[in-house]
């Protein structure tokens, strides 16, 4: 993994208001670490599981961990989760299945004939090289009457398997497979196959115009539900109750590395970025606004955090802070396990 140490230095660089306990975290207590998190204003919940216990919780600025928050772009985890379980099941027959027969009659009048290259595995990694839906083309991209066919008509900005253009047109893409190959919506499927999982639960989800639930954004859960969901990955795809809900494979498979973040460096594997922070590995979600689910395999430890979804936290610095944040929970766990 690329190497971003962020441990007590480099936090100070970026994260000044975590300054003081950034400074003194292998003395000072985790929920100490957490309430000293307040400051950070955007900040509406974390919890923290080590070895499948949850060791410390805080709510900020009137919220709760039990509350409901968007977790915005961080659900594209979740929908890879769902084409994973979809492909053991027999649903799809892998990630090398071409897209273009299962979207056939969404296809523009006259295709470029890259979209008969693209993958499952291609949309998962962001790799389609179709034109963004994201970021500056994301308003004009929701506003069209079907989501799916506009995605689809998107000028080609690089072939099949190319750089990482990160868009949710691509993981939208992939809801609406998942519905036409079951014939139940996406949230019908996330409430069978990741019902098993204690604590999981979507309590909203925007659809597009024909009814297709939001692939990759405007879901919604409590930042519980959200952990819940991080410690079904670190678990090895299995439920507290010893439920294999997913399969080890399909872990290692959405957490090896395909591609690179052309904003961040960081790697990207299936719905899944990843990082090093504080000398270790860590995998993450990241969502809009600061909607983070972090995993470190190698502590069997998951972090989950919610912030307020309106406001931005990659060009304010915000997401730098909460990872940061994540740098000083690594270390006080690892102090606290070494």
């Amino acid at each position: 993994m690329r190497r971003c140490f962020y441990r007590y230095s480099a936090v100070l660089l970026f994260v000044t208001v975590m300054a003081p306990i950034a400074a003194m975290a292998q003395s000072v207590a985790l929920d100490d670490i957490l309430t000293d998190a307040g400051r950070l204003e955007p900040l509406q919940a974390v919890m923290v599981a080590h070895r499948g216990e949850v060791i410390a919780r805080q709510g900020y600025h009137g919220s709760s961990p039990d509350q409901s928050a968007n977790i915005k772009s961080a659900s594209k985890s979740i929908i890879s989760a769902l084409v994973g379980i979809a492909i053991e099941r027999g649903v799809l027959t892998g990630t090398d299945q071409k897209i273009a027969p299962l979207l056939r009659d969404q296809l523009p009048a006259d295709p470029d004939p890259r979209l008969s290259d693209i993958t499952i595995g291609h949309l998962l990694s962001m790799q389609a090289g179709l034109g963004r839906t994201s970021g500056q083309y994301y308003g004009e991209w929701v506003a069209q009457s079907n989501w799916v066919r506009a995605a689809l008509a998107r000028p080609f900005a690089d072939d099949p398997g190319g750089d990482m253009l990160y868009s949710t047109g691509s993981s939208h893409l992939l809801s609406a497979i998942l519905t036409r190959e079951t014939g139940k919506t996406t949230l019908e499927l996330a409430r069978e196959w990741l019902g098993p999982l204690n604590g999981f639960a979507i309590t909203a989800w925007d659809r597009d115009p024909q009814g297709i639930y939001f692939g990759g954004n405007q879901m919604a859960m409590s930042t519980t539900s959200l952990l819940a969901f991080g410690e079904l990955y670190r678990n090895g795809g299995r439920a507290p109750d010893g439920t294999q809900i997913i399969t080890q494979d399909w872990i290692n498979q959405s957490w090896q590395h395909r591609t690179n973040s052309r904003f961040t460096g960081d790697e990207y594997g299936y719905g899944w970025f990843m990082r090093d922070i504080a000398g270790q590995d860590v995998i993450y979600a990241w969502g809009y606004g600061g909607q983070m689910l972090y995993i470190v395999p190698a502590l069997e430890l998951t972090v989950a955090m919610t912030s307020d979804e309106t406001k931005p936290s990659a060009r304010t610095g915000y997401r730098d802070r909460l990872h940061g944040l994540m740098a000083v929970i690594i270390d006080r766990v690892a102090a606290e396990t070494s």
